[in-house]
């Protein structure tokens, strides 16, 4: 009998300090696979003051990226998300210095420029090799390039099939990563765009290829990006945007996975990938005027370094997801907001200090769960985002509002029908109190709720501060800024984001 108990006792303790060794986070060791990354192109704004767009693509150069002067160093961004994100080289890594105009004969060639970055020698292939090894050494978890949507001109005229299967061929020998296809003289060319993704899939089937501009190319596009949009105005811009594509339907094998650009919060509760621009220089450009692509007036982007990381780490434990399933729903009733334009607030030369900038976007969008019901409703409400991933796991989102110079990140009452609690759950934003609707009673004594800021690496245990009634599931917005805030950056001012984990208690047999 004795030895039945210590042998008992010997596995319970074993067992408790692999449960704790393995299990004392509730986000994956190992990092996400989604298509998420960081380009470069504000950046390379930033260290010039945004002088021109010609001085901006100067400032894509080994140098910079991987140099150790002042705003150089590009590649030490990120340490806590690095390994989730391939590091994605904007205009011009393969265009000569001395060329500064969008017409200039180079671009479109897709060949590391030597002058731009002469550490990386030999073949077009054996440099991209080269400087993949040297990003990864950094932690990124690969290499990526902005690609001119044209057969350079330079190169005269050639068969474009033939032109772009020996790019991607090189890409494919290289390990790189990404192609991020924008602007040329094919953006808005379909069966250009098709055909470009057609020949990845043979020639570099590892390759993820972005799209743009042509909303149809989602149907044969690895991931498709929203575009750029002014930050003062961006949510309802970009809520509004990925609502115009959840009806397409995929073709072949494409994932059709949309990419909201640096919308990590709507990332998460729409199910997109994210694609980072802002980056850790919070102070004023260079030349000490304000930072007209991230001003420091609304949200005040660039104090919002955490929630990137959030957005970033929920794609572990969720990845993102294609277009496809008629399975959502978006709200008929739009919230509109406005922004009144002072002083450098937006890179948009259209716009002059003192306009109105209005954005409409749906009041509500999910995917994969019905609407979000709002039981405390205003003017001036947040946007509320929910879905529910392919692996069960589900999101529910609040999105703050720009409205005249102000940005609101009003406190509602929130409820979200779900399935069951058997997958992690993802909460971000601001709430009065968010209540999750399960289709049959629950109890508490059967439950032990886990808690993790996803910004930090310790779940915390909080049964006793959920509140279980019948078949609903009360969590109040107090305890959402406790735990999803509880690893926040010193000054940050992300809006708060967490997962739950619902484990049920074993029942102990009486025999």
């Amino acid at each position: 009998m004795k030895q039945f108990l210590f042998s008992a006792v010997l596995f319970l303790t074993i067992t408790l300090q692999g449960f704790s060794q393995t299990v004392s986070s509730l986000i994956p060791n190992k990092p996400s696979q989604a298509p998420d990354y960081f380009c470069t192109w504000n950046i390379q704004g930033y260290t010039c003051s945004y002088n021109s767009n010609a001085e901006i693509r100067q400032a894509m150069t080994e140098k910079n990226m991987l140099g150790e002067g002042t705003y150089q160093n590009w590649v030490n961004f990120f340490p806590k998300i690095r390994e989730d994100l391939i590091f994605v080289m904007d205009d011009s890594w393969d265009i000569p210095l001395s060329e500064t105009s969008k017409d200039g004969p180079s671009f479109g060639l897709t060949e590391l420029n030597q002058e731009r970055f002469p550490s990386y020698t030999g073949t077009p292939a054996e440099r991209l090799t080269k400087l993949v090894s040297a990003v990864k050494a950094k932690g990124w978890r690969g290499l990526g390039g902005w690609i001119c949507a044209q057969e350079a001109p330079i190169v005269g005229n050639v068969n474009s099939e033939e032109y772009w299967t020996e790019r991607l061929k090189a890409a494919n020998e290289s390990g790189f990563a990404y192609w991020k296809v924008d602007w040329g003289k094919q953006s808005r060319n379909l069966e250009w765009r098709k055909t470009m993704t057609k020949l990845g899939r043979t020639y570099a089937p590892n390759l993820v290829i972005e799209h743009a501009f042509n909303g149809y190319t989602i149907e044969v596009s690895d991931t498709y990006r929203t575009y750029d949009v002014e930050n003062v105005t961006a949510q309802p811009v970009t809520i509004q945007r990925i609502a115009n594509l959840l009806h397409y339907q995929p073709q072949g094998d494409a994932k059709s996975i949309i990419n909201c650009e640096d919308e990590p919060y709507i990332a998460a509760g729409l199910g997109c990938a994210i694609g980072i621009m802002r980056y850790p220089f919070p102070d004023k450009l260079p030349n000490n005027t304000n930072d007209y692509a991230f001003p420091p007036t609304g949200r005040n982007i660039k104090y919002r370094m955490d929630e990137v990381i959030r957005g970033v780490r929920w794609h572990r434990i969720a990845e993102p997801f294609g277009v496809g399933s008629e399975n959502y729903s978006i709200d008929k009733t739009s919230l509109k907001d406005y922004w009144v334009l002072g002083e450098r607030e937006t890179w948009n030369k259209k716009h002059k200090p003192g306009d109105t900038l209005k954005e409409n976007a749906p009041a509500r969008v999910s995917r994969g769960l019905p609407l979000a019901k709002i039981l405390n409703p205003s003017p001036d409400q947040p946007f509320v985002l929910s879905s529910m991933y392919p692996n069960g796991a589900v999101a529910v989102v609040t999105i703050g509002r720009g409205i005249n110079r102000e940005y609101i990140t009003k406190r509602i009452k929130v409820e979200q029908e779900i399935q069951n609690i058997d997958n992690p759950i993802a909460i971000f934003g601001d709430y009065e109190s968010l209540t999750l609707l399960l289709p049959t009673k629950i109890k508490a004594s059967d439950y032990e709720v886990l808690g993790q800021d996803l910004a930090g690496d310790t779940y915390s245990y909080i049964t006793k501060d959920i509140v279980f009634k019948d078949n609903k599931i009360i969590i109040s917005g107090d305890l959402i800024r406790k735990v999803g805030l509880s690893s926040a950056s010193k000054n940050d001012i992300s809006d708060p984001g967490l997962v739950l984990k619902f484990n049920k208690k074993q029942k102990i047999s009486s025999k």
